[in-house]
């Protein structure tokens, strides 16, 4: 049975996807900058906002999918919380050691993971990749030949996923499936392996041919089935964030959840 995958069309889904990406890795990059505690909460609230209310997924869709939120959070902070270091000592078990610099540097850690992972589902669930693509070439010049051999690579994926499930199938009749041991993870593994990467193989050079006899190796300029440029979607996508980021920086500094707020690293 497919997978109901439906879900309504915002106005995330509207912005240049070349803008987005860009701006998303602008915001990568001035995370690493930030080392108070209470901004990162607030930026926090601001991307949560865009995940739970703008990208158009059901919320059960979206709560399944924030699950490994909470295990990056967990698996980032504790890791630094038990085993960091510091001078203030909370508490400390054999090789558990928490201090109050390591608490708050754990905390640091994993909300900085948390937002890395909302920015990163908001534009998986919101960027449709034919159109990432088709940005790419008209808005930020990229070369067809780059583009068009992403965009058939994409395309295979589905096809990869579904001769997996028929060779499943066709293994299980055979009762491949039923060995055991390490033979037997060997046998499966061999058997699921070759005739896959054999049909990759034989599909990858035939796009190759493809893109070949349509002179996508030659420079020029092209038609495009799609034309994307930039509306007031984009606007409303900047100044959302002109006004959460700064409203991060003043709310930290006004109503701060934690008084200790400069983390830094290696200190």
């Amino acid at each position: 049975m497919p997978m109901d995958f439906s879900y309504k069309e915002t106005w995330l889904h509207k912005i240049n996807p070349s803008l987005k990406l860009l701006v998303m890795v602008l915001i990568f990059i001035h995370l690493l900058l930030i080392h108070n505690t209470n901004i990162l909460i607030n930026y926090m609230i601001g991307m949560l906002v865009l995940y739970l209310f703008f990208t158009g997924h059901p919320w059960r869709r979206l709560l399944v999918i924030s699950i490994p939120f909470l295990f990056i959070f967990l698996t980032s902070s504790t890791s630094m919380i038990f085993f960091g270091k510091g001078e203030i000592t909370w508490a400390e078990w054999g090789l558990v050691h928490i201090t109050e610099e390591s608490f708050f540097r754990g905390l640091h850690l994993g909300f900085r993971g948390i937002i890395f992972a909302v920015l990163g589902i908001v534009f998986a669930l919101t960027t449709r990749p034919v159109f990432l693509f088709y940005s790419l070439m008209q808005q930020l010049k990229l070369k067809p030949k780059y583009a068009y051999s992403f965009m058939a690579a994409i395309r295979l994926i589905p096809l990869m996923i579904e001769e997996m499930q028929t060779l499943h199938y066709a293994l299980k009749v055979r009762g491949v499936q039923g060995e055991k041991g390490v033979r037997g993870f060997y046998n499966k593994l061999k058997s699921y392996s070759i005739p896959l990467l054999s049909q990759s193989i034989r599909r990858a050079y035939r796009i190759a041919v493809a893109m070949e006899a349509k002179r996508f190796s030659i420079p020029g300029n092209r038609t495009y089935f799609y034309r994307l440029g930039f509306s007031k979607f984009d606007v409303i996508f900047l100044c959302y964030l002109l006004v959460i980021i700064p409203l991060a920086y003043i709310t930290a500094n006004h109503f701060p959840y934690f008084s200790i707020t400069d983390v830094r690293f290696g200190r």
